[in-house]
């Protein structure tokens, strides 16, 4: 018996999910353009880019459940990302494509039996040589927050408060008014 399986799993990513959807609200739709330095992804880009890469474990742990990296045509996925993400989206194509594809990934994970996640894929090359399904799905949960992560550093920069920090504070100001009734 597991503590955390696939019903956990999907449970953690749809509470990321959600608060990337928060982030992808509060930005103005004017800001989806900018971009944190050069070179860098843009608002729209960085979501986007969230929003199709659980494509990718899909397709190597669902659709294809391929049991080795050595070969796979990462080049070729990374050129079809690219291409998605600079696709012109309004502001709600891309709340859509974030929600859809957010429950359609976290539906994917919540059916995966402990079997299927306990197996070992081989990497291609260097150390660990195998991953279990479950680890490289948990990967795809941080990959998502590394990106809300400058998300939230755009946020900043454009002079949003981001959610969960004000969540935060109005948490500490309740308190704070509690206190100072008793």
């Amino acid at each position: 018996m597991t503590y955390y399986g696939s019903k956990e799993l999907a449970a953690g990513f749809r509470t990321v999910r959600a608060n990337t959807l928060a982030i992808a609200k509060d930005i103005p739709e004017d800001k989806y353009g900018f971009s944190p330095a050069p070179g860098t992804r843009t608002v729209a880009g960085t979501l986007v880019h969230i929003a199709i890469m659980n494509r990718m474990p899909m397709l190597i742990h669902g659709e294809n459940r391929i049991s080795t990296l050595a070969g796979f045509n990462f080049p070729a996925l990374v050129a079809e990302a690219v291409a998605e993400e600079n696709k012109p989206r309004t502001k709600a194509e891309i709340i859509e494509l974030l929600a859809t594809g957010g429950e359609r990934f976290a539906q994917f994970l919540e059916g995966l039996p402990e079997e299927i996640l306990a197996e070992q894929v081989a990497m291609p090359m260097g150390t660990p040589t195998h991953k279990s399904r479950f680890e490289m799905l948990l990967g795809a949960k941080e990959h998502e927050m590394h990106h809300r992560g400058q998300l939230m550093i755009a946020e900043r920069m454009l002079g949003i408060t981001p959610h969960l920090t004000r969540q935060m504070q109005e948490r500490m100001a309740a308190r704070q008014s509690q206190t100072v009734q008793a």
